[in-house]
This record gives C-alpha cells, sequence and structure tokens, in this order.
C-alpha cells in the first residue's frame, strides 16, 4: 500500500497547494492514506475547526500535530471529539485529545498512527521512547502498520527514535524544523526513516515567515509579529511503500512539488 505523508502545513498558501496538488498525488502514487502535518495551518501557527475540515475536504486522511497544537483555542471545540485530528501523546496527563489512533484506508487496511513530540531543545514532557513504545504495543494487536510522526528539534533525538523503532513500526517521520533532509532510508528491520519531512508553503520565506519580519528579529532582539510569507508555493512529502501484511517497508521517497 502506498501512503503519502506531507510536511508541516503553513497557512493558506500551504492549504492551497493542498488543494491544488493532492488530486494529481493521489492518482499518481495511487495513495491509500494520507497523512499531513497542521500545527500551523492556521495562520502560521495553530490550527482551528474550520482549517481541519478544509484539509479533509482536500484528501487528508489525519492530521498531525506538535507544540503549536494550542496556539489556536478554537481547537479545544473538537480535539476530543474528532479522531482524525492527533496531538503529540507524550504530553502531560490530562491533556485533551488523543496522540495516536488507528484508521481505515481506501484499500480497507488498518493504519496506526502515533504522534510524539522531541524534549531536547523543547518542552520537558514526557520520554517520547518510552511513550512510543507503549503506543507501538498497543497498536499491533489491530495492525501491523504504524507510522510515528516526531515532532522534534534535535536531528540526533529523530535518528535515535528512528533506530529504537526499527522492526516495530511502517515509519518513523521527522516534522518541526521545516527543512526537508536526504537522509530518507528504510532501515534493516523495515522501517521508512526521513529525519525531517519538510515543509508545505511559501520557500521563498524563513521556514514560512516573511523574511524581513524575522530579519529584524535576529537583528535587532525586538520582538515582532512573524506573518506568513507567500510565493514559489512547495509541497514536500514522502511516499511510503508498505507492505501492508508484514507493515515493514518496501521504499521511501522524497517528494518536492512546486504550485
Amino acid at each position: 500500500m502506498n501512503i503519502l505523508f506531507i510536511g508541516d502545513i503553513v497557512g493558506s498558501p500551504g492549504r492551497e497547494i493542498i488543494k491544488n496538488l493532492l488530486p494529481k498525488l493521489k492518482e499518481e502514487y495511487k495513495l491509500d492514506f494520507v497523512i499531513a502535518n497542521a500545527e500551523n495551518a492556521a495562520g502560521g501557527s495553530g490550527i482551528t475547526p474550520k482549517v481541519a475540515q478544509e484539509l479533509f475536504d482536500y484528501g487528508v486522511s489525519v492530521l498531525t500535530s506538535g507544540d503549536h497544537i494550542w496556539k489556536k483555542r478554537e481547537i479545544l471545540q473538537i480535539i476530543e471529539s474528532d479522531t482524525r485530528i492527533l496531538r503529540p501523546l507524550n504530553l502531560p496527563p490530562g491533556a485533551p485529545g488523543r496522540g495516536l489512533g488507528v484508521f481505515k484506508a481506501d484499500n480497507g487496511v488498518k493504519v496506526g498512527v502515533i504522534n510524539l513530540q522531541g524534549r531536547v531543545f523543547m518542552e520537558a514532557i514526557e520520554c517520547p521512547f518510552r511513550t512510543g513504545i507503549k503506543a507501538q504495543e498497543a497498536l499491533s494487536k489491530e495492525t501491523k502498520v504504524i507510522i510515528v510522526d516526531v515532532h522534534a528539534e534535535a536531528t540526533s533525538e529523530k535518528v535515535a527514535l528512528g533506530w529504537y523503532l526499527d522492526g516495530r513500526v511502517s515509519g518513523v517521520l521527522g516534522t518541526h524544523t521545516h527543512i526537508q533532509t536526504a537522509d530518507e532510508k528504510v532501515l534493516p528491520l523495515g522501517c521508512a526513516y526521513i529525519t525531517d519531512v519538510g515543509m508545505t508553503g511559501p520557500y521563498d520565506s524563513v521556514i514560512g515567515r516573511r523574511i524581513e519580519d524575522v530579519l529584524s528579529r535576529f537583528i535587532t532582539s525586538v520582538p515582532t509579529r512573524f506573518e506568513v510569507s507567500s510565493g514559489n508555493c512547495q509541497l514536500h512529502g514522502v511516499v511510503l511503500d508498505i507492505d501492508e501484511v508484514t507493515g515493514k517497508a518496501r521504499s521511501i521517497l522524497r517528494i518536492q512539488r512546486k504550485f
């Protein structure tokens, strides 16, 4: 089966390119399931019920997130009821919503999705390694096909998690830094891995934000509102070919598409 994972969607430019390109990608790669990290999909930071539904209407199956999931308080209206929207599983007990789920792909195969957040250079939350292994053990009772979004800052933490879960999950895919890496591979025991899937949005920017805003902040150290940029919109992601019986990845293909 073929699964597309779309890198961090940034604002309306990111949503627009998905609207225009996802139908073509579904046909081209014969996609059975689509996952997208959408924590920056609403105005460049956070997600709202309206934006989530827009992405579902475009053909995204599941939305993952990260440290910006609570930036738009409106998400609290649906995070408990809509199982297709995930927040990091390793947030402390009591956080609303869920960080994992099992979903049915277009070909009828069940797909498990786990959303984890790193701790290095980020908030001190629960251990993503221990949380991830427990989640894998729970989901493996229902399906062998399991995809992990690890939303983390440090490349070493992502790489380590990939090796830790090799042989247990179908893919460990990094998000958060918005810069697509060129280290995609299938690890020895069948886990597809990439350190960062990249960003879906305006690439004439600083990771999605207007260049002049970010430069002003770096040069003056004065707090500045970071607006979403525009122009040179690209969709970055990876397509995984997974054996639906064993859950092992056959291949991982890195893609970059302009609009």
